[in-house]
């Protein structure tokens, strides 16, 4: 987990990244990371229950409905909402699991990671990405 090899992986062969808990709030960090990662040619895929558009994309309420596949899921979520979206990571054969600045699950990356899933805990995509 968060090994530098591992960042650098997803950073060069991650297309597709569903971001769950994406706002579509201009002032949220969640909002300003994926607008990042789309202006650095991320193709991002909100997942919020609450909002059809953000940032031009369509939005789900869920990762199994998203219709195509999905190379990163970044976390923008309370550490209670964790272990849900790794059941779902894990269903859908997700590779990688990026959990942002402050959600910490360690037994859910722990589960993650036994099911093969490359696992990111407590750190920032935007600033990792920009450090790069």
């Amino acid at each position: 987990m968060n090994e530098p090899e591992l960042i650098e992986k997803i950073f060069a062969e991650a297309k597709t990244i569903a971001v769950v808990g994406l706002s579509n709030s201009p002032e949220r960090a969640s909002y300003n990371v994926a607008k990042y990662l789309q202006q650095h040619g991320y193709k991002i895929v909100p997942v919020n229950p609450k909002a059809d558009t953000i940032l031009g994309e369509m939005c789900f309420a869920t990762l199994a409905e998203i219709p195509f596949p999905v190379d990163c899921v970044d976390v923008f979520r309370a550490p209670e909402a964790v272990p849900a979206i790794v059941d779902e990571v894990i269903q859908l054969g997700i590779r990688w699991l990026w959990l942002q600045d402050g959600v910490v699950d360690e037994a859910s990356a722990a589960r993650a990671e036994a099911a093969g899933i490359g696992v990111v805990m407590d750190r920032c995509m935007f600033r990792d990405h920009a450090a790069r």
